[in-house]
């Protein structure tokens, strides 16, 4: 097997807000009023004043654009705040008005700057946010032809597949383990293809007046086609797969504020709700496996995680996200007996056997559009199990690379033999077990 390089129902009201042509199991429409804003009207007038101190001048359709609040919505909120003297008008475009800050909107706006720089899109409340979060948490409908379709580029046994598929269906965390190199890592990045709708994630979370940005663009992928009506503050995405390794610290596991923007940044945990979270190369971390174990017991039992603004105040989010820890090394030596059993799913990836090794030597030679005669594959599978003392999914990729790299450096095609097998493979094994002579 090659093993190579990541039902809850909505609730009545968003129900009833879908359209007709949403698949969206969460959907709220744009707020028009004042009231129908879910974070405090402040927030969103301080955006306003923010985004013409640091532009300048602006139209309403401009605004609108920016922070992501209905034209309606801000055109409400403008002649509240043109009545309190914050603004000036400068021109008309149709119905639209072209303004910039008064003295008095200029004073009060460099005020709420000092305080937090944010002037992206309007965040919304922590509670939709959960709402969201806990109406999205679908039950993946999985089976054999859908898993093996999804790793369909990979070498992948019955065997495997009939453990990771229950596995991924059962929404609980998953621990692989095995040798390196044969591909947990490979298999992990792959899994987010079985899910074939979206969800929303929201730009930023408002929490007690403080944003938390959340949408990540190198995370979070975005569909193609908009859904119409949605709250522009929501971004219509594929349910994400975050992937850390050893970079991993524990500053990524909490809110990290910016300083010189007085804005907060979601943990990964929180960027990967309603996915998946990969902890690669698990127990290599900066941070200790332990203080991760410690760090997650309660959230991988009750679904819940909290979370702490600088100023001590503690708040709950969701943590509705499977977590895939993928290690070379022995569970039992990272964890103990009350971790590993919040862990249900243990499968262990194992260094591949002859006709694995075979089919995925022919597969990476079909990618790199190379050819070799029959008698090729059996002496290459015996130079790996001799030089490296077992096979893995890894070494043939590996070692066509240097082979072909070795071609190029001396100008001529690669060619596929013994000779040129065993010159890359010398290359490759740090430590040689043993030497295998071509015929």
């Amino acid at each position: 097997m090659e093993l190579a390089k990541v039902r809850s129902n909505p609730s009545k009201e968003s129900a009833e807000q879908k359209p007709k042509d949403s698949k969206l199991s969460f959907f709220t429409k744009a707020p028009v009023k004042p009231e129908e804003l879910d974070i405090p009207v402040s927030m969103a007038e301080d955006l306003m004043l923010r985004y013409l101190y640091t532009k300048g001048a602006s139209s309403l359709r401009e605004l609108s654009r920016s922070i992501k609040l209905s034209f309606p919505l801000l055109h409400t909120l403008f002649q509240s705040m043109r009545q309190q003297q914050l603004f000036e008008i400068t021109g008309m475009d149709g119905n639209d008005y072209m303004f910039t800050l008064s003295g008095i909107g200029r004073e009060q706006a460099a005020k709420r700057f000092l305080i937090c720089h944010y002037i992206g899109p309007a965040p919304v409340s922590v509670s939709a946010y959960t709402a969201a979060v806990r109406s999205q948490n679908i039950r993946p409908m999985i089976n054999r032809a859908l898993l093996r379709t999804a790793l369909s580029d990979l070498v992948v046994t019955d065997r495997f597949l009939d453990e990771l598929g229950p596995a991924v269906i059962s929404q609980k965390s998953i621990f692989l383990y095995g040798p390196t190199g044969n591909g947990k890592t490979s298999v992990v990045s792959r899994l987010s293809r079985l899910y074939q709708d979206t969800i929303v994630i929201p730009y930023a979370v408002e929490v007690d007046g403080q944003v938390v940005v959340l949408y990540d663009p190198a995370v979070h992928e975005k569909a193609e086609d908009p859904v119409s009506g949605l709250d522009p503050r929501w971004v219509v995405c594929r349910r994400p797969c975050v992937i850390v390794g050893g970079e991993l610290d524990p500053k990524m596991l909490e809110l990290q504020l910016e300083e010189g923007t007085k804005v907060y940044s979601a943990p990964v945990q929180m960027r990967a709700n309603n996915g998946m979270l990969v902890i690669d190369d698990f127990g290599r971390q900066i941070v200790s496996p332990m203080y991760l174990l410690n760090r997650w017991i309660v959230p991988l039992d009750r679904h819940v995680d909290y979370l702490t603004l600088r100023y001590g105040l503690k708040f709950q989010v969701p943590f509705e996200l499977t977590v895939v820890f993928a290690t070379n090394l022995d569970p039992s030596d990272l964890a103990d007996e009350a971790f590993l059993r919040r862990i249900p799913n243990k499968i262990l990836v194992d260094a591949v056997d002859g006709d694995v090794f075979d089919r995925i030597f022919a597969r990476r030679l079909k990618e790199k559009r190379l050819a070799c005669g029959p008698d090729v594959s059996p002496f290459f599978r015996n130079l790996c199990m001799e030089m490296g003392g077992e096979l893995r999914a890894c070494q043939p990729a590996d070692i066509l690379n240097i082979l072909v790299s070795i071609s190029e450096f001396e100008g001529r095609e690669p060619m596929v033999t013994p000779q040129n097998l065993s010159r890359a493979a010398g290359l490759y094994f740090a430590k040689p077990k043993g030497a295998v002579e071509p015929d």
